[in-house]
């Protein structure tokens, strides 16, 4: 036991303090030396290190054999000679154990510390090699929607299994604990939904993120919950999304009750086409459901119904949309194209989302972050999207509408660590200048030459989408815009909007209804920011949500100063 003692000691020391561990393991280890020959493979301590600091990922090192273990242990035994116990060359066998103990404890100090850099949910081999050529590859963010239970979850674990970021053991033991609870087809979820609440209701209620790499583009996975509680949730990760993926059940009944009035596909499609999404691919998944058993008759049908109404969000069927069957929980036609459906002949999933042409973004625009979350980690931690302009460590930023100047100390993009970032990238900064209570979703890092707008008051175009009644001056509902989340009052209807002509009305409208397309004056509860649709379509466009429902979706014309 004593030499197992003795190591964790030497954790706590400063590296200048080892010569003289050194002296006092030489010394125990003299006296025990007679018994412990046995011991010198030294097998049970190295086995002991990486149980004790990685709990989460002790596959990984777990799974090199015992014997291997033992190789790199001399290879990092020799430097140890060169330094320190140079004359002591005889090797008594004290003099072995002498060496070996500071060993133990450095490379148990190198894996402490690689531990503390990882997020918890990420395998850590699979983070070094991504980090040369990271900043080369295309950014991709791809938003998971529809109904609930469609099987969004299922398919973002399943497509980062089948392209190596969760490992066959981690997705094994999940398979195990889901069988406890009787419920074995929901492990691939466990990927993404990470908290104990998801996974015990099998239901997605946070953005779940996580990434994966194609040969040319690099994807991040933001994987939105379905249930029509958790919408605004949903808003917040569409917002970021550069590609939304449609993920409609083909099984008999759920796709009835995933399009009808009250289900989210309809309401998903249409808040993601708001946000700002351009191109859409529609998944039909659980295509290998007795019930559906790769007919082409059932795949047809859901197109049929689909197709009309994508239109009326206003995504062109022929350029934006793109359908394709597939199974999240066997994987077929995600990643390789299966046998079983010999009538798609286009490309499987993952290689259809490497073909896709390339987003066209400037990098010399003015910098926008809006941010999605914020935490506290050794600082004041934020997350956010890049949507223009590049950013570089130790860069001096503004924190709109507040005004406070920032300063970035570090940038994870996709928990990668870069010095500097461009447009449509998800970013993790670290902030000094800041404290996270200060800063609420929706705030705006602003470069100081050219800040954002905030304000109140501003007119939009208002497109009434679903409302039993008449809407009038006075309504108040939930406006969403980029991130921020705020109140809204209708102060003035200015006139209403021909939906074929573009024509406007010469009268003030007394009230809007249902269908009808509208411009009018709101004003939010607090200051917010925010631009018009013309200068800056990412932060122009926004929806108005009530009762649960979405009500409208519209486009900010103009900003209205505010009168003291």
């Amino acid at each position: 036991m004593d030499p197992r003692d003795t190591a964790p000691d030497s954790w706590e020391q400063e590296d200048d303090v080892e010569a003289t561990i050194d002296g006092q393991l030489d010394s125990e280890f003299a006296s025990l030396n007679m018994n412990a020959k046995p011991f010198v493979p030294n097998v049970n301590a190295v086995e002991f290190v990486p149980t004790f600091v990685v709990k989460a990922h002790s596959e990984n090192l777990d799974s090199v054999a015992p014997v291997e273990n033992g190789d790199p242990e001399i290879t990092t035994e020799e430097p140890w000679d060169q330094k320190e116990v140079e004359p002591d060359e005889e090797e008594p066998g004290g003099g072995s154990y002498g060496d070996r103990g500071p060993s133990v404890a450095a490379t148990t100090e190198e894996t402490t510390l690689e531990t503390m850099e990882e997020e918890e949910e990420t395998p850590a081999p699979k983070v070094p090699p991504t980090q040369p050529d990271a900043p080369k590859k295309e950014h991709i963010n791809v938003v998971f929607i529809g109904h609930v239970d469609a099987g969004k979850s299922t398919i973002g674990g399943q497509i980062m299994y089948l392209t190596g970021m969760v490992d066959k053991r981690t997705l094994e033991k999940y398979e195990r604990e889901a069988k406890e609870k009787n419920r074995e087809t929901w492990y691939l979820s466990w990927a993404l939904d990470t908290n104990q609440e998801e996974r015990d209701k099998g239901k997605t209620v946070e953005v779940g993120r996580a990434y994966f790499e194609t040969e040319k583009k690099h994807f991040t996975i933001l994987d939105a919950p379905g249930h029509k509680s958790f919408v605004p949730n949903m808003i917040g990760g569409a917002s970021q999304a550069d590609l939304a993926v449609l993920v409609i059940s083909a099984r008999k009944g759920e796709f009835e009750t995933g399009f009808e009035k009250g289900g989210q596909t309809r309401e998903h499609a249409m808040l993601a086409k708001t946000a700002g999404v351009k191109h859409l691919i529609v998944l039909v998944n659980k295509m290998d459901d007795p019930t559906v058993n790769w007919s082409l008759e059932r795949y047809e049908e859901c197109k049929e119904k689909l197709v009309p109404f994508l239109k009326k969000v206003g995504f062109n069927p022929k350029k934006d949309i793109y359908f394709m069957p597939c199974s999240g929980l066997t994987g077929s036609n995600l990643k390789e194209p299966t046998d079983m459906c010999s009538w798609y002949t286009g490309l499987p999933f993952i290689s259809h989302l490497d073909s896709l042409p390339h987003y066209k973004r400037s990098s010399d625009g003015p910098v926008r972050l809006p941010i999605v979350d914020k935490y506290k980690d050794m600082g004041t931690v934020i997350l956010g999207k890049l949507e223009s302009g590049s950013i570089s460590k130790a860069q001096q930023l503004v924190m709109m509408p507040n005004r406070h100047v920032v300063e970035l100390l570090s940038l994870l993009s996709d928990d990668v660590e870069t010095d500097d970032a461009g447009p449509g990238e998800n970013l993790k900064l670290r902030l000094k200048g800041i404290e996270e209570e200060e800063i609420l979703p929706g705030f705006i890092l602003c470069n100081a030459e050219n800040l954002c707008h905030s304000g109140r008051t501003f007119d939009a175009q208002i497109v009434i989408i679903e409302h039993k009644s008449i809407i009038c001056p006075g309504y108040n509902a939930i406006l969403h815009i980029h991130t921020c989340i705020e109140e809204v009052q209708l102060t003035a209807l200015i006139c209403l909007v021909d939906k074929k002509t573009g024509d406007k009305s010469k009268t003030r409208p007394r009230f809007v209804k249902q269908d009808q397309v509208c411009i009018a004056r709101l004003r939010t509860a607090g200051t917010i920011c925010l631009e018009t649709f013309k200068d800056f379509p990412q932060m122009g466009r926004f929806t108005l949500r009530d009762e649960g429902k979405t009500i409208a979706i519209g486009k900010v014309l103009k900003l209205v100063a505010e009168r003291d």
